[in-house]
């Protein structure tokens, strides 16, 4: 598997862009790719299909100057930043069984990422809804530390999510209202009493992920053009961020 590190200044757009990239790029007979990246810029990107008024507050995200981006996968609403490591696997579907269906990639998938946390702090971290991982402290409570989400394609599919390093959860809690949809296991906690913290480095999470994956490969970079061209058809318009 191929590895890719983007720059922590590359504009958000970009960041989603050369996800999409390295998904078409797999589609049409390309390498399976683990990419890493963790912007220095605040923003909150919302869901393929979500509501952009019923999932955060747009008023708070203008007057802070945090942009509003929608990705093409689904999942809910997300504050992302700094403490926010993020990490985007594409993978072709003829790689294993398990990855022809989406309940069979979710539980495939978040097992080898609930093993790998686990390398780094112990025996805590539990798989709920779905394509949440969680921490359990000593006295049962769960808190939520990545959320994730899939989009595939016909040869191959794109699964990511965030890892919470360091979350600013205060900066969650100004920018995105109580979520329309949300597992049980929230018990309808707030974003800061809901959002975990997980205690080691992005480094750290880096390295136990690399290993998971085996994702020891020379760097591969998506075509800049594609990248681009991706930027100027989504992220740079508000036809398509703030739909709905």
């Amino acid at each position: 598997m191929h590895c890719l590190h983007l720059d922590s200044s590359l504009a958000p757009e970009a960041c989603l862009a050369t996800e999409d990239t390295l998904l078409e790029a797999a589609e049409t007979g390309g390498h399976d790719v683990l990419c890493f990246w963790e912007s220095c810029r605040p923003f909150v990107v919302v869901g393929f299909g979500q509501t952009i008024e019923r999932e955060v507050d747009v008023a708070a995200c203008r007057t802070e100057g945090v942009p509003i981006l929608r990705r093409q996968s689904g999942g809910g609403a997300v504050v992302q930043g700094p403490g926010c490591l993020n990490y985007a696997l594409v993978l072709r579907i003829e790689l294993t069984s398990e990855l022809g269906t989406i309940a069979g990639t979710n539980r495939w998938i978040m097992e080898r990422h609930r093993t790998a946390l686990t390398s780094l702090i112990g025996d805590r971290v539990v798989v709920r809804g779905h394509t949440d991982l969680a921490v359990r402290s000593e006295d049962g409570v769960e808190r939520k530390v990545s959320g994730n989400a899939q989009r595939r394609r016909r040869n191959a599919l794109l699964f990511h999510g965030t890892l919470l390093h360091h979350p600013d959860t205060d900066r969650m809690s100004r920018l995105l209202r109580f979520p329309s949809l949300s597992p049980d296991y929230r018990h309808h906690r707030s974003h800061a009493e809901f959002v975990g913290e997980i205690p080691v480095s992005a480094d750290a999470l880096r390295e136990a992920w690399t290993r998971e994956w085996d994702a020891q490969a020379p760097e591969t970079s998506p075509d800049p053009s594609r990248v681009q061209a991706s930027i100027e058809a989504r992220y740079a318009l508000d036809s398509w961020n703030l739909r709905r």
